[in-house]
């Protein structure tokens, strides 16, 4: 009985490590924006008060971005704000006038070739 139990223990120890060492390195944003992980893709939002980069991964690994759009959803106090993303490079990216305060909600839309690529929601701080 010691040694089943001792298995045990040992199994839920690594489990809380490995679980805990992948969320640390795959979950956490590497642009200074907000993450968010989705079934088919990784979401990073940077909002600034003039410009919208939405970075998308595979799951940490470079996606082609040149045929994927993305709508995002502004939600400060009473405003909304729909604002559409475009292709800059490594992202998606609009400009323009945005409220994107401390706890500034985001829902964004992403399409790839017009199919759609996942739903992401974010709350900026």
């Amino acid at each position: 009985m010691n040694a089943r139990f001792s298995s045990l223990v040992l199994a839920a120890a690594f489990a809380a490590v490995s679980g805990t060492a992948v969320a640390a390195g795959d979950h956490q944003p590497t642009k200074g924006g907000v993450f968010a992980e989705g079934k088919a893709a990784d979401f990073e939002l940077v909002a600034k008060p003039t410009v919208l980069h939405l970075y998308v991964t595979d799951h940490g690994k470079p996606k082609d971005l040149s045929k994927a759009s993305a709508k995002v959803t502004l939600l400060s106090g009473a405003d909304k704000q729909d604002v559409e993303l475009k292709p800059a490079g490594d992202k998606l990216e609009a400009t323009g006038s945005f409220k994107v305060g401390a706890g500034t909600k985001a829902v964004a839309v992403v399409s790839d070739g017009g199919k759609p690529l996942g739903t992401a929601r974010f709350t900026l701080k």
